[in-house]
């Protein structure tokens, strides 16, 4: 009786089992955006001035807006979507507690708590980088390169005339780099309008090719490679009053960067970190608003690798008088409280960890509102640090991934979280950690699905530095088995594959491997984000040479796996990934049998300025790393299979670095297989990302062979 008790259970628990699908490849890809969307809460979001935060609701009358008061939870209807033209609310952004704005067809319009609407701003068809300041009522905005402002009495100025094709106005700069999104800052008070100007003149001209239309068609970029003469730079001041546009003494005849544009809350300066060529020398000089004269230089910092400015100042409080300044001088992203004439106050945090953003501040306590990692650089937690003694109070407490918003007096907090098991969790609480609500634990989307198995790994580098890592399993795993593994890396700047999130594998598409039969293995090495600068300029100046012995203790790691097969190892990256492949399979060839490289760097003189010259010096001051990094000249070394993948449109790694490495391996007769992806630049979006991720694992499945269910 208990035999068949017991078989009964085993068949149950395998019909169960049996019932669960596999993730198909769309899933893997576009799942976590359509049917496998995980639960969220829609439009939740902080009045400002306000204990309060509003959410989106369905009810049976169709969307509601719905405000709830904090902490006891009040709740009040402030909208409904009958009063909208489409019947729907629309994404809402607020000016102040009493209105806020929404996206029109011709601009934007308000609506006011009492429902209220107004048509408030228009631009035209073809503007670019808008730049809103809705205090004030006011726009910037760039057509064809010349930039627009749309002031409180609703006047349009043209601040600029000479826009072209080499001269950019209201536009972000140097390559995106050193943290700068925007071209357009607007002061505090609205009272003046900053502006980047981009003279690209002396940079080379790179074609971008469109082969949609017939003939084809080449449109050219102004792409500055590693080496080469850069664009010029400057910063104007325009006054709508006077209608005069002034130019800050910033040297343009100098070749260097201007970063981190802060305007003082008082509008009479702006700061700005004018960073040298070969980014080791950093100066934070202050400028008159009005003159555009250099006040004075408040300090400088040095490295002599690099120092690489990310953050506009943060003024404490709208205090003129002291702000905040982000840097890693002791060797870690910390925060640094100055006065107005460039003197340290102090240090306000310091550890073994970084801090990641700035989030809100409480003004009574003298607290920022700071996430960092302090627990673990898998996980990111809220905190509250004094700006004056440096104490840290710990808000967050469960493990994972939190992402908060703060309310404007700092005291509550919106919390959207998740960990390696839980899909999320949405919590409002208050920053002292008296009071904590739920507002929604999302199912898992997952839970009808068989998803790999997980195991978190930490391995050592060479001089004792841990490395972290995941090892995903099949959900059918069979340790006497011999599995056929593939490596996923990057393990370059600004990227961290390695999270305490959802879902814990970290892509869908290593499930969908893994329930083919493989095993997956993916690993931060140094050289990759959040862990410090010594972790991060380890790489410096031979690029691949620390990486790659870093990931060889992943190898060593799966070779020691009884049910790891040596003999069939793959490896897969894009952009640096691509670069880290294609190192791999020529400077280690024994080691994997089968690589795909995507949009990779083969040749770091045709990547851009900013961000080789940062990591690799000029061509002219390290032609021996730029030398060995050059995958071009090792074609002849390949000796397992390559997949090599291109945008025939990047714009970032251009198509040049494939075509050149395809050319040589024609010389040197070198087989190797090929594919391009037209009208993409560079990575594959979209519904072509599935065909992308298709290609990628039948490319493994042929060489690797699989044993499948």
């Amino acid at each position: 009786m208990k035999n068949t008790i017991l078989f009964s259970s085993l068949l149950l628990s395998a019909s169960l089992f049996a019932q669960k699908k596999d993730i198909t490849m769309e899933e893997a890809v576009l799942g976590l955006g359509t049917n496998l969307r995980i639960e969220n809460l829609n439009q939740i979001q902080w009045i400002p001035n306000q204990n309060a935060y509003t959410q989106n609701v369905k009810t049976a009358y169709g969307e509601a807006l719905i405000k709830k008061e904090v902490p006891s939870l009040k709740t009040d209807t402030i909208f409904r979507s009958s009063q909208f033209e489409n019947k729907r609310i629309p994404s809402l952004n607020w000016i102040n507690e009493k209105q806020a704005y929404f996206t029109s067809k011709t601009g934007y319009k308000t609506i006011t708590i009492t429902g209220e609407q107004k048509d408030w701003l228009s631009l035209p068809e073809n503007a670019e980088n808008v730049e809103l300041d809705a205090t004030n009522n006011q726009v910037g905005y760039v057509v064809d390169n010349n930039l627009f402002f749309v002031d409180k009495a609703g006047k349009t100025h043209q601040i600029t005339k000479d826009g072209k094709y080499e001269i950019v106005n209201g536009k972000s700069v140097h390559q995106n780099e050193f943290g700068i999104h925007k071209g357009i800052y607007i002061s505090p008070k609205g009272n003046l309008v900053a502006f980047y100007r981009m003279d690209q003149t002396v940079v080379t001209d790179y074609p971008i090719i469109d082969w949609s239309v017939q003939p084809a068609i080449n449109k050219n970029i102004k792409y500055p490679f590693a080496g080469t003469k850069n664009h010029t730079v400057t910063l104007g001041v325009y006054n709508p009053t006077s209608q005069k546009t002034i130019f800050l003494e910033t040297q343009p005849e100098v070749d260097h960067y201007l970063t981190s544009v802060t305007w003082s809350p008082d509008e009479k300066f702006i700061y700005i970190g004018i960073l040298s060529r070969n980014q080791k020398h950093l100066e934070l000089n202050q400028y008159d608003a009005t003159s555009g004269k250099l006040i004075k230089t408040l300090f400088k910092e040095d490295n002599d690798k690099y120092v690489e400015p990310q953050h506009e100042l943060y003024f404490v409080s709208g205090k003129s008088n002291e702000f905040i300044w982000w840097s890693q001088r002791d060797g870690f992203m910390h925060l640094y409280r100055f006065d107005a004439n460039g003197k340290l106050i102090n240090q306000i945090t310091k550890g073994d960890w970084i801090v990641t953003d700035i989030v809100g501040e409480n003004a009574k306590k003298k607290e920022l509102l700071i996430m960092t990692t302090k627990d673990s650089a898998k996980d990111r937690h809220l905190y509250a640090v004094n700006w004056e003694n440096g104490k840290l109070r710990k808000i967050t407490t469960e493990s994972g991934t939190h992402n908060v918003a703060v309310s404007s007096n700092g005291e509550f907090a919106l919390d959207n979280w998740s960990s390696d098991d839980i899909p999320r969790k949405i919590e409002v609480l208050d920053t002292k950690g008296k009071f904590k609500q739920n507002l929604l634990t999302a199912k898992n989307p997952l839970i009808n699905y068989n998803t790999a198995k997980v195991e978190n790994v930490t391995l050592k580098a060479d001089d004792g530095t841990d490395l972290y890592g995941k090892l995903i399993y099949p959900t059918n795993f069979d340790q006497s088995k011999k599995y056929p593994v593939i490596v996923y890396l990057y393990n370059g700047p600004h990227a961290q594959l390695i999270t305490n999130r959802f879902p814990a594998t970290g892509n869908l598409w290593y499930d969908h491997l893994a329930e083919k039969g493989y095993v997956v293995f993916t690993m931060d090495g140094r050289g990759s984000a959040n862990r410090g600068l010594k972790f991060e300029q380890a790489i410096h100046a031979n690029a691949a040479t620390t990486e790659m012995n870093d990931q060889m203790k992943g190898v060593e790691y799966l070779k020691s796996l009884p049910f790891v097969d040596a003999e069939r190892m793959g490896i897969h990256g894009w952009s640096y990934g691509g670069f880290m492949t294609t190192s791999f399979m020529l400077r280690k060839p024994d080691v994997f049998k089968v690589g795909v490289a995507g949009g990779p760097v083969l040749d770091w003189t045709q990547y851009e300025i900013m961000y080789t010259e940062r990591y690799m010096e000029s061509p002219q001051d390290n032609p021996e790393g730029y030398k060995q990094t050059n995958l071009i000249n090792r074609v002849k070394d390949l000796k397992g299979k390559l997949l090599m993948i291109h945008g025939a449109q990047d714009n970032v790694v251009v198509w040049q670095h494939s075509v050149n490495f395809i050319r040589e391996a024609v010389k040197n007769g070198v087989q190797m297989d090929y594919f391009i992806y037209p009208g993409h630049e560079h990575n594959v979006r979209g519904k072509d990302r599935v065909h992308l991720m298709q290609k990628i694992t039948d490319y493994f499945d042929l060489y690797l062979k699989p044993e499948t269910k």
